[in-house]
Parts: C-alpha cells; sequence; structure tokens
C-alpha cells in the first residue's frame, strides 16, 4: 500500500488554490452577522411571548397580536441569518426599522398603555435596533473585504 500521508494537508500545488480559498473568504464573509442570530433569535421570541409573560393581552389586545406578529418576524430574520447570512445581510437594516417600529408602536397601535407595556416595547425595540445595527454593521465590513 501506497503512502499518501504527506500530502493530506498540504493544498499548495493544488492548481485552484486561488481559487478555492477566494471561494472560501467568500462563504465566511456573511458569517459575522449571524453571530447574532442567537440573540436577535431570543428577542424575537421573547417580543411574541411578552403579551402573555407582562399579561396585557386583556387590556391591550391590539398591542399583544401586533407583539405577536413582530415577534415571529424577528424570529424568522434570526433564521434568515443563521441559514443564508450572506443573502440576508442586506435584510439587517430591517430589523433596525423594525426595533424603531415597536418603540414607537404602544402609542400607535396600543390604546393609554401602561409603564409596563411601554417599557417592554422600548426595550425590546433599541435591543432589536441595536442588533440589527451591528449586523448592517458586520454586513458592510464584509462587503468591504470582498
Amino acid at each position: 500500500m501506497a503512502d499518501v500521508s504527506h500530502s493530506r494537508g498540504d493544498l499548495s500545488s493544488h492548481p485552484d488554490v486561488h481559487e478555492m480559498r477566494a471561494r472560501y473568504a467568500r462563504m465566511l464573509g456573511g458569517r459575522g452577522a449571524a453571530l447574532l442570530d442567537g440573540p436577535v433569535f431570543l428577542v424575537g421570541l421573547f417580543c411574541a411571548l411578552s403579551p402573555w409573560i407582562i399579561h396585557f393581552t386583556l387590556n391591550q389586545p391590539a398591542l399583544a397580536a401586533h407583539n405577536l406578529i413582530m415577534g415571529i418576524a424577528i424570529v424568522v430574520m434570526a433564521l434568515g441569518l443563521t441559514l443564508a447570512p450572506v443573502r440576508m445581510a442586506g435584510l439587517s437594516w430591517a430589523l433596525c426599522a423594525m426595533g424603531v417600529w415597536l418603540i414607537i408602536a404602544p402609542w400607535i397601535v396600543g390604546s393609554a398603555p401602561d409603564a409596563g407595556v411601554i417599557w417592554t416595547n422600548v426595550v425590546i425595540g433599541a435591543l432589536t435596533f441595536l442588533f440589527g445595527l451591528a449586523c448592517a454593521g458586520t454586513a458592510m465590513r464584509a462587503a468591504r473585504k470582498v
């Protein structure tokens, strides 16, 4: 049997080594935004469940439905960052817009929201906005490298 173990890890003589390195760098280019997928997922999950956690489903039914839908949308964005980080990196700015909307939603969607509802949405919105900025910044930094 021939001993071929000496050439296993050495690809420097491969004819397509430059193309393989470039492709590997492109694949990892959007992965930085995907590092935030876990926190974004948790914020979206809390947003979706917040009407039942904070107990405002009865006195703010419209805002409860709104937070459920927005939370599901944020969770879908987080899953997209996990599954296709390069394609979803451009949509990171949408997280920023969703965060701003979550901050102002208690006054637009709700009716006479109390302090708990306001603070919940402001904190969720601020976190969503900040995570969106971080994802967008990471995507822009990766785009400059390519």
